[in-house]
């Protein structure tokens, strides 16, 4: 599967990240584990990698190296610390934006700081009463002269105490066409984040709450156009988001794989290893299918992606299937290790409890489901892919003759696309 979707550079970069995540993440796994709280120094030096800049285009100080590339990068991190793999698809994920509605301003002043590391971003779309019901959001943000007046709350935003840019989607207006999105360095006046609130893993990685109060944001700080904010959401979230979190999925469900089998071979029972018995080799068989599954679900999707084709139902069930598999196989795990892997000393309930958090972004398995039954009955109202595909046919004339507003306006037809849950 490795040589039909990779090549030798995939396959460098992939061992970069597997001995950088060796070296430098695995020693601070139990400092992270035993403090429960935000990780701020390992994401720095992660970033310093360049690894979240793999889809920012070489011209704005990237790797340009693709979907594929990117999901090697996070399966990689999140197959040693699910935490600091989301930490990187999160950060991934608040570049896209940029990359897709930035104005030229825009992408040269933030992608290359992005690229290199030294500015981590964030979105900020969910509000606590509407959850993924994007368009009953009720924050907003107000034009006053030269400077919008942003006013709401947001909640599992990834990133939300170490971020340094987000970008933020309110109400301008009312229904579809009345959300706008707006680039709010975290530090400006009016901005703050919420209490740290404890979670049930991916400890080391914060998805809190940002408040605005009356947090003024120039009109340059508008992404896209009024009236683009729907785009922005949906667009990160079903071209980035699910795949995003798919790899953190894998790289999982990968490591409780690794694990499972040390167990196995090292741990004896009635004179033999465990690995010996019929049973387990039965159970360990169904991980190992599952994950084969898995990864052809991911990489196939992104492949699609990086060839610029239509792919809204692979990367759904991409997300879908590596969510699913991931947490049976963890469960399954779980079983093999017995009373041993009720013990923090090993990390197998470590990687049950992380699988749990990639359940709800980007839509839950149902939300998955639903949208994948629209798409077979013919009832979708379109697809972001079809409308990423056409920009990346397209990206290099761009240059010279249509600049950066062309990505966005084929990016921004709100009122054809259902919303993505």
């Amino acid at each position: 599967m490795h040589r039909y979707f990779t090549d030798q550079r995939h396959e460098a970069l992939r061992r970069r990240v597997r001995d950088f995540a060796e070296s430098e993440v695995r020693p601070r796994i139990a400092g992270m584990e035993a403090a429960r709280t935000v990780c701020r120094e390992l994401p720095r030096l992660i970033a310093r990698q360049g690894w979240i800049g793999a889809t920012i285009p070489r011209a704005y100080g990237g790797m340009g190296a693709g979907h594929l590339a990117k999901t090697l990068v996070i399966e990689e991190l999140s197959r040693v610390s699910g935490a600091m793999g989301a930490m990187v698809q999160a950060s991934q994920l608040g570049a896209a934006k940029i990359i897709h509605f930035g104005s030229e301003e825009q992408k040269k002043t933030w992608l290359p700081a992005i690229a290199a590391g030294e500015c981590l971003p964030t979105i900020a779309v969910t509000e606590p009463q509407s959850g993924g019901h994007v368009l009953g959001m009720t924050g907003t943000a107000v034009r006053d002269g030269d400077d919008y007046v942003l006013n709401g709350r947001k909640i599992y935003v990834g990133n939300s105490h170490i971020g340094d840019l987000h970008g933020v989607v309110l109400r301008t207006g009312e229904g579809p066409s009345g959300l706008s999105a707006f680039l709010v360095e975290a530090d400006r006046p009016g901005v703050r984040a919420g209490a740290q609130r404890q979670a049930m893993g991916l400890h080391g990685f914060g998805f809190g709450e940002l408040f605005f109060d009356d947090c003024r944001v120039p009109a340059a700080g508008l992404l896209g156009r009024e009236g683009d904010g729907l785009a922005v959401a949906y667009s990160s979230s079903v071209l980035y988001g699910r795949p995003n979190l798919t790899a953190v999925s894998l790289g999982i469900h990968q490591a409780v794989l690794d694990e499972t089998s040390r167990f196995c071979t090292e741990r004896e029972r009635y004179g033999s290893p465990l690995a010996d018995l019929g049973t387990i080799k039965i159970k360990l068989g169904r991980i190992q299918s599952r994950l084969l599954l898995a990864r052809l679900a991911a990489y196939h999707a992104v492949h699609l992606l990086d060839q610029g084709l239509p792919c809204d139902a692979e990367l759904m069930n991409a997300k879908l299937v590596n969510v699913e598999t991931a947490l049976e196989s963890a469960r399954d795990a779980m079983d093999i290790h017995a009373a041993c892997g009720l013990f923090t000393d090993r990390p197998v309930e470590r990687y049950l409890r992380d699988a749990h958090h990639i359940f709800a972004p980007a839509g839950t398995s149902d939300i998955q489901l639903l949208r994948l039954g629209e798409l077979a009955l013919g009832t979708a109202k379109g697809e972001w892919s079809s409308r990423l595909s056409d920009v990346l046919r397209r990206e290099a004339a761009e240059d010279t003759d249509e600049g950066a507003a062309a990505p966005v306006a084929r990016l921004r037809d709100r009122t054809a696309l259902q919303p993505a849950g």
